[in-house]
């Protein structure tokens, strides 16, 4: 496996593309699913493109400089999982291969999902507006021809799918395939932020995922989401949404809604924002 750190020296890897799997580090065994389901979707298709795994912790989408500061950085470990998953080399490119100086990068118009459910896009604003920018422009870097992305993130998974089939301004339009979530033994979704949870926040942070299973019971939207936030609240969380929508444009259901619907929940433990989510069949 190679470590790659220029576009020049990369793109002479990729020059008929690749199956791609963006990440800003601090890998976890969320992301090796990510990498090995790459690594069998290659196979079963039988394709000889090469699978690539991008790290590059993107300014654009952090709203607050002090959490993109701390946000992990562990390359060392991070080429090591990647090489025992099976990629055939890592993209670590600096900020100005992105973001070349004096070039404008510009940001592909954003769908629908990304502005109008007001879950993330409310919470974090510009945070889609920075996902969109460097996911484009990622994948044209490493001219991608399919780029696997996590469920645990589920709006910006939307977003993303959104992006690829309706933004006019993307010159390359990658397949995109979702992975499902990948847990801990005891519920918790993996996420690079759990390194930040002392133990006593970790063992709060399990109200999450219960949340979400109980919901799964709810005969009703509203129940649901009453479940959910009466739960989160009592384990000591700070809730910004506990919600249930349709889970193609995370808008409020009209009326009971269609039965293919998403469970989602944002919540603060201590410091610590975390989300998670679930299909939700009503």
């Amino acid at each position: 496996m190679r470590l790659v750190r220029t576009t020049r020296e990369f793109q002479g890897l990729v020059s008929h593309g690749c199956i791609f799997v963006p990440t800003m580090g601090a890998l976890h065994v969320g992301h090796a699913a990510l990498i090995r389901e790459a690594v069998l979707l290659r196979a079963r298709e039988r394709s000889s493109l090469p699978v690539i795994v991008s790290i590059f912790v993107n300014p654009t989408q952090f709203n607050e400089e002090s959490d993109l500061a701390r946000y992990p950085r562990t390359l060392e470990s991070d080429s090591r999982l990647c090489g025992e998953c099976g990629a055939d080399a890592v993209y670590v490119p600096d900020e100005s291969e992105v973001y070349p100086p004096e070039t404008r990068i510009l940001v592909p118009t954003l769908p629908y999902v990304a502005t109008s459910p007001r879950l993330e896009d409310a919470t974090r604003p510009g945070h889609f507006a920075g996902v969109c920018q460097v996911v484009a422009r990622l994948f044209e870097l490493v001219r991608a021809h399919v780029a696997l992305f996590g469920e645990k993130d589920w709006q910006q998974f939307k977003v993303i799918e959104a992006m690829v089939a309706s933004s006019p301004e993307l010159r390359l339009r990658p397949r995109v395939v979702g992975v499902p979530t990948v847990r801990e033994a005891d519920g918790l979704a993996m996420s690079s932020r759990n390194v930040f949870l002392t133990p006593a926040d970790r063992s709060k942070a399990l109200a999450i995922s219960r949340s979400l299973h109980d919901a799964l019971s709810a005969k009703s939207v509203s129940t649901a989401e009453q479940s959910m936030s009466d739960r989160l609240s009592h384990a000591g969380l700070h809730v910004e949404y506990a919600v249930v929508r349709d889970a193609q444009t995370l808008l409020p259901f009209i009326g009971n809604g269609p039965h293919n619907g998403r469970a989602l929940i944002a919540a603060r433990v201590g410091s610590v924002r975390l989300i998670d989510n679930t299909a939700w069949p009503g």
